[in-house]
């Protein structure tokens, strides 16, 4: 095995929009591929056949999938922040909640200092936190 990679599959043609919003509040992140559909490929043209970007060095996959499920992101797989400062846990917290919802208000829940979760507006899940 070479290496274990995280797979987002999104349902609204929204990969591309999710990366770029992803990779513009996250410091050291970037879109490093992208792949589209061509015209009379698979998927709708334009859309996100494969790609790939890092959140701080870590790598991630995503795709538009032109096939509707009746399954779409859950709580249960989050994305872990863990901030070095308040003023970028509470950034971090704002931005993701935008257009989403909170399923843990910022707070000191016992085991860290500042503590929030969320699922921003694309259905991603985000647990940020502030040891």
């Amino acid at each position: 095995m070479e290496k274990v990679t995280p797979f987002l599959m999104f349902q609204e043609g929204n990969a591309e929009e999710a990366m770029n919003f992803y990779t513009s509040i996250i410091e050291d992140s970037q879109i490093t591929s992208i792949v589209r559909y061509g015209a009379n490929a698979a998927g709708p043209e334009g859309t996100v056949m494969q790609a790939t970007f890092t959140l701080k060095g870590q790598e991630f996959r995503c795709i538009d999938s032109f096939v509707k499920h009746q399954f779409s992101f859950t709580p249960s797989f989050s994305i872990f922040l863990t901030c070095n400062t308040e003023e970028e846990l509470d950034f971090l917290y704002e931005k993701l909640l935008e257009g989403g919802q909170a399923l843990m208000p910022l707070n000191n829940y016992g085991f860290s200092k500042k503590f929030g979760w969320v699922n921003d507006r694309f259905g991603v899940s985000w647990q940020i936190n502030l040891p």
